[in-house]
């Protein structure tokens, strides 16, 4: 999990810049309405996958107007949301890293352009579906606050709920678990009065590329961040175990 959880904190840190400058919050406002329109509801209380749309929303502070409003768009209630429609790409950038790129779009064309331009930009390309796909395992997360919270506190209560695996990452803790026992496992640790950061799933990989000189660093961390920012994508995902020196250069 080590290699997965450098990128995982470095994803982390960037979503809540993002969320300052409100480009995270148009994201999660698309994936709520995609959730409501698929499952043809506004309350998230009748559908899992838009309870957990929801629930990243409100942990990335998203207004709970905005919240309620995205719902009724997205079930058709108050207006009709745009027709987005979910999309994966997979492709490889610099040194082979694998990466996954998930994304929401109204125009497919417009987004399978941008995302091959991004990978052409520092010499990576697009693969064919399903050649990196399986080196990825979708895993769920629960984000502990660490603050006087004792390791034990967490695995005793954990264990009962569903988690699998727990480490700790800058201060946090990262309790993991199946993708279906997310919110359980996150209900669990509420009622312990354990604070949860953020809760939800992503694909962790089964092995990682290790990145050891700051000039790859930078081409692959470009590549990500070219990704990132484009409005269609949701998440991107990679196989990439940044060296922990190369990283303190680059934040240097």
């Amino acid at each position: 999990m080590s290699g997965h959880s450098k990128w995982s904190t470095i994803k982390h840190k960037k979503a809540a810049k993002d969320a300052k400058r409100g480009k995270q919050f148009g994201k999660l406002i698309r994936a709520i309405e995609v959730a409501a329109r698929q499952a043809n509801t506004s309350d998230p209380e009748d559908s899992p996958s838009l309870a957990l749309a929801v629930q990243k929303a409100k942990d990335a502070d998203v207004p709970k107007d905005n919240i309620e409003r995205a719902c009724k768009r997205g079930a058709g209630v108050d207006g009709d949301a745009a027709a987005y429609e979910s999309a994966q790409y997979e492709g490889y950038g610099p040194k082979g890293v694998a990466v996954l790129v998930d994304v929401l779009t109204d125009n497919r064309n417009r987004t399978a352009s941008d995302v091959r331009q991004a990978f052409t930009r520092v010499g990576g390309n697009l693969a064919e579906p399903g050649s990196v796909a399986f080196l990825f395992t979708r895993r769920g997360h629960v984000r502990l606050a660490g603050e006087g919270v004792e390791e034990d506190d967490v695995m005793l209560v954990g264990l009962d709920a569903g988690m699998e695996d727990l480490e700790s990452d800058g201060g946090d803790f990262i309790a993991w678990c199946d993708a279906s026992d997310v919110t359980e496992l996150r209900a669990a640790f509420e009622a312990a009065g354990l604070h949860v950061v953020t809760s939800g799933s992503t694909m962790v990989p089964a092995s990682t590329v290790p990145i050891t000189e700051s000039s790859d660093a930078k081409k692959i961390l470009n590549l990500l961040d070219l990704l990132d920012d484009n409005d269609d994508v949701q998440d991107v995902y990679a196989n990439v175990d940044f060296d922990e020196e190369v990283l303190e250069d680059l934040d240097a």
